[in-house]
């Protein structure tokens, strides 16, 4: 049932079901069963996955169920069994096993006898320095693995222990080769210890066997060199194989390298495969016994090469029953059978892909599977493998501390529930006792503070009623919907036990603000009432002189100003109480905000002028009757007051006069300006320095801003101020020389200068005054081509300030935070037109302009659009070159957004890697598969910044997918950008 909030006697729905009905014991802590990470009872020991292990895990569980395997390492020799059981060291300290052998004995006498549902590899893992976040190849991490153990053991006296890895695991095969010309024929015997089989073009596990064992032909330049010919001859190449081992390991390689991306990448092809084995017809000699059984499929679920989960799947060579282990979750599949369609359906990429075939009585098919694992078939029983005494002794030790911490919580748990119960009686105890009865004591108590008491997850901090309090320090009569009104004795046992305050009794309701919020709603209901009044009254003509001057915005929204003002207290007690909302405010933050809500609610201000009088202007203000009036004033009794037969302010209509006579002036000077000054006005008639006029050898340069300011005066002489002076220091450097050289001005940095004929510039010096005269002289022999002429400058370029100019634009360039770059999705390699054209950031009064083009007529002028006047004047810089810097980087073309991109934020310190990462979370492709160019230079360093890549704000980087990659985020390890491959570089398998 919900609780009515509106109600102070409604105590229902705030959180007491809980307590009221059944106990749940459970509900009393947040502590797990322990029994939960109890081994049950013929299940096997799970593996912890330490970040991105899983790959270790399926393998250590492989290996774990091969009884020969155990049963040799249980039979190595270790440090800590040439100890005696009873020494005093072995007890006390840690077991630190110190070689591979020893993790991996203490690591199989825990799966073998723990109690625990899963263990901890990490001393394993750690002993091999792997890199927990790194996922790494899981078949080579197998070869290295065996290859590692082998050598390991080899140093061993005890056969039995020398030689497992080759009796389980090694096979011989030859490399045959024979020459067409004589039929010599070459061996060459290799031992294996797994056949890699390519999965490409293939749908059965035996045609991948056959193009393993194909004859190869060596023709023409890679004939073989005959030693009986004693000449290079054509000749065939194949595989035989010789011997096989008891435990036949078939990689298949689903990782391959992809030479145009430079990437590994996953074959998500299906391949059949039966349970049952038959390598004979494949076998040199036919005599022997070669008939396997399928043990083991390690499967690689996601389609990515760099990302996803490993599982496998084993079979129990005691029981015959096929088990899952996927980390510490070990499932046993039912009927003793091996059920793989489930991981099927669970890596499916899309719709699209190829159905899974059909498979028979006894065979299964995979796309996920990467390695299967054949154990020859034998009528001898499978080994009972024990486990050594001083090992024993460790998992016992391992066992006795988890029994310790099931019992630990268990107890906790035990008292976490002793305790629930005694609060669950005592809440329900008081909640029977909340109400408060008719003519007894009660206290209000905020409503808020009730839930959270009832709440079983969040312990109750002390009562704080201070956010329901009026200005008069009592209980506000607008707080009572979030009150309850509780008994006084249950109001006695929360401040005792809890604390906090005030208390608010039968005497705290605030009677003032009871009286006031009375008068208010009073107000309210008339205010309707006098609005139909005042309208009426408003539609009388006033006669005579018997009216006041209202303004016609007050009467406009006086209901409104009415409202608020009633409002008003209401408002100031909110935010005299909102620091307990979380809001907050200083004091003069809010008496500033209080102060402008002042000046936006005032009645009639609207007609009074800056001097305190009458305004000048009648299209602001109305005459109304008297009775309106006073109406009005009832509401507003601080609002000014004026007669309709009271004068303008004096002083407003001395400066009307003043500002017609000045605006009369402007437009004058402006008319004069713009006669005088008719090429500076127009652009067509300026000069240009691609195209030297003929006419003159000198041309006068200013400042492009001077220009712009003064086309606004001219055009908007009424709004804008007049231009009185020319600077030009902004184009020097502090040593007096010119920034820009004759080049520079003619593309680049022809935006921000001005060319004036010399004519002109005799005029502009009479008008205006000049700071620094920039004067260009062309210098031509006579007769010479035009394009020998050589230009100076009055004063001369400034060649440190100017290449200080440079740097520091491309520095600017080089050295950004949080700009805009784009990215584009290149698809089936289409090229990408722009179709938007680079648009040039211009300056403000360009800007204005624009924005002015639809202006209604009668405000533009004949042959240019107006700009507008009110926009502030540029300061003039006379230190060094830092206005022209920032203008370097303004003057850099803006790009439109095409469909297709996306934009990014990024910095130039970031990295190519990190960039990458943005664009997998915004396009959903893996950093791998990006292939990112900028300008036709592709971006291929990872660890280089964007700075130095020449990736600059408003660029646009081109990305072109290599394939396209499901839902990541469904994968089960996180995952891995793509670097330049390592492998197992610095890592125990490789001996360091």
């Amino acid at each position: 049932r919900r609780n009515c909030r509106g109600n102070p006697n409604c105590l229902v729905g705030i959180g007491e079901h809980i307590w009221l009905g059944e106990i749940d014991e459970n509900s009393f802590h947040n502590i797990d069963d322990p029994n939960c990470e109890r081994r049950k009872k013929n299940a096997f020991v799970g593996l912890t996955n330490l970040g991105a292990t899983c790959y270790v895990n399926t393998f250590l569980q492989m290996w774990f169920l091969n009884l020969e395997l155990r049963q040799a390492l249980y039979l190595c020799p270790s440090t800590c069994s040439e100890r005696t059981a009873g020494e005093s060291d072995l007890k006390d300290r840690e077991y630190e096993p110190q070689t591979i052998c020893e993790h991996l004995q203490y690591l199989f006498a825990l799966l073998q006898n723990s109690k625990r549902r899963y263990i901890d590899p990490s001393g394993f893992v750690k002993a091999l320095g792997l890199d927990t976040g790194q996922q790494q190849d899981a078949q080579e991490f197998s070869k290295l693995f065996m290859s590692l153990l082998e050598d390991t053991l080899s140093k061993q006296k005890n056969p039995d222990v020398r030689n497992i890895v080759q009796k389980q695991f090694c096979g011989e095969y030859a490399y045959v080769t024979v020459c067409n010309q004589c039929g010599r024929e070459s061996k060459l015997v290799s031992k294996f210890y797994e056949l890699e089989l390519n999965i490409q073009g293939h749908k059965q596990l035996t045609d991948c066997i056959t193009e393993f064992l194909k004859e190869e032909k060596l023709e023409g330049d890679n004939r073989y060199f005959c030693e009986t010919c004693q000449s290079k001859q054509n000749a065939t190449r194949k595989i035989r194989l010789l011997s096989l081992p008891c435990t036949l390991n078939l990689q298949l390689m689903r990782f391959v390298f992809d030479r145009q991306t430079g990437h590994k990448k996953k074959l998500n092809t299906y391949i059949g495969f039966s349970e049952v084995l038959d390598m004979e017809p494949f076998m040199e000699q036919k005599n022997g016994v070669y008939v396997y059984d399928l043990s083991a499929v390690l499967i690689h679920r996601g389609v990515s090469a760099y990302s996803g989960h490993y599982i496998a799947h084993v079979k129990d060579p005691q029981t015959g029953e096929w088990y899952k282990f996927n980390d510490e979750d070990i499932e046993k599949m039912e009927g003793k059978k091996l059920q793989l369609g489930i991981e099927e359906d669970l890596a499916e990429p899309s719709k699209s892909q190829t159905r899974k075939p059909k498979c028979g009585k006894g065979t299964h098919c995979s796309r996920n599977a990467y390695m299967l694992v054949y154990r020859l078939q034998t009528r001898e029983k499978s080994l009972t493998v024990e486990v050594p005494a001083f090992l024993q002794e460790l998992v016992e030790r391992d066992n006795c501390k988890f029994e310790e911490w099931c019992n630990e919580m268990a107890e906790m748990r035990k008292q976490s529930v002793a305790r629930g119960k005694i609060k669950h009686e005592e809440v329900k105890e008081l909640y029977k006792r909340l109400p408060a009865e008719a003519g007894s004591p009660y206290d209000f108590i905020s409503l808020e503070w009730l839930q959270k008491w009832l709440d079983e997850s969040t312990p109750p901090k002390p009562i704080d009623n201070t956010a329901c309090l009026c200005s008069h320090g009592k209980l506000h009569p607008d707080k009572i919907s979030i009150m309850k009104r509780i008994s006084e004795y249950v109001a006695d046992f929360f401040y005792r036990r809890y604390g906090g305050g005030p208390r608010l009794n039968v005497k705290a309701l605030c009677k003032d603000c009871v009286v006031e919020r009375c008068r208010i709603l009073r107000l309210k209901n008339r205010l309707n009432e006098d609005y139909k009044t005042v309208t009426n009254l408003l539609k009388i003509t006033v006669k005579g002189n018997n009216g006041f001057w209202v303004g016609k915005a007050s009467l406009r929204s006086w209901r409104q100003l009415a409202l608020e003002q009633l409002n008003e207290q209401d408002e100031d007690a909110e935010h005299s109480n909102g620091k307990m909302n979380g809001n907050t405010q200083s004091k003069d933050e809010s008496s500033e905000e209080k102060r402008e809500e002042e000046e936006e609610l005032n009645f009639n201000e609207d007609i009074v002028c800056p001097h305190g009088g009458l305004c000048i202007s009648e299209n602001e203000r109305r005459v109304v009757s008297k009775e309106a009036w006073e109406k009005l004033k009832q509401y507003f009794p601080k609002a000014p007051e004026f007669p309709n037969n009271k004068e303008c302010c004096s002083q407003c209509k001395i400066l009307e006069r003043e500002g017609e006579e000045n605006e009369a002036l402007h437009k004058m000077m402006a008319s004069e300006q713009k006669t005088s000054l008719q090429n500076l006005f127009h652009d067509k008639c300026r000069p240009c320095l691609g195209s030297w006029p003929q006419e003159t050898d000198e041309l006068y340069i200013v400042s492009q801003f001077f220009v712009e300011e003064w086309r606004k005066f001219v055009r908007r002489p009424t709004r804008c101020s007049p231009v009185s002076s020319l600077g030009n220091s902004a184009l020097l450097c502090p040593h007096g020389g010119l920034m820009f050289t004759y080049a520079s001005m003619t593309k680049e940095d022809s935006k921000l200068i001005a060319l004036i004929w010399p004519s002109e510039w005799e005029r502009i010096q009479k008008l205006f005054v000049v700071d620094h005269v920039i004067k260009i002289t062309r210098t031509q022999a006579a007769g010479a081509d035009p394009e020998s002429a050589l230009y100076t400058s009055e004063p001369q370029l400034c060649p440190e300030c100017r290449e200080g100019l440079l740097c520091q634009q491309q520095r600017d360039l080089r050295e950004y935070t949080q700009a805009t770059v784009y990215i584009h999705k290149v698809v089936d390699n289409k090229k990408v037109m722009k179709d938007a054209a680079p648009e040039l950031n211009v300056s403000s009064s360009e800007a204005e302009e624009e924005r002015e083009e639809n202006k209604p007529e009668g405000e533009q002028d004949p042959d240019f659009n107006q700009s507008n006047g009110g926009a502030k004047r540029q300061k003039v810089s006379h230190q060094s070159y830092i206005t022209y810097q920032k203008q370097g980087i303004r003057r850099s073309t803006r790009h439109r957004k095409v469909r297709g991109e996306k934009a990014l934020l990024v910095s130039a310190n970031q990295t190519l890697k990190e960039l990458k990462i943005q664009i997998m979370h915004a396009f959903s492709v893996a950093p791998f598969d990006q292939n990112l160019s900028i300008d036709g230079k592709i971006l291929n360093d990872d660890t280089a910044t964007l700075g130095s890549l020449g990736v600059i704000p408003e660029s646009v980087i081109l990305l072109k997918a290599d394939e396209p990659i499901a839902d990541y985020a469904a994968m089960d390890d996180v995952m891995q950008v793509c670097m330049p491959e390592e492998g197992f570089k610095g890592t125990g398998l490789l001996g360091h």
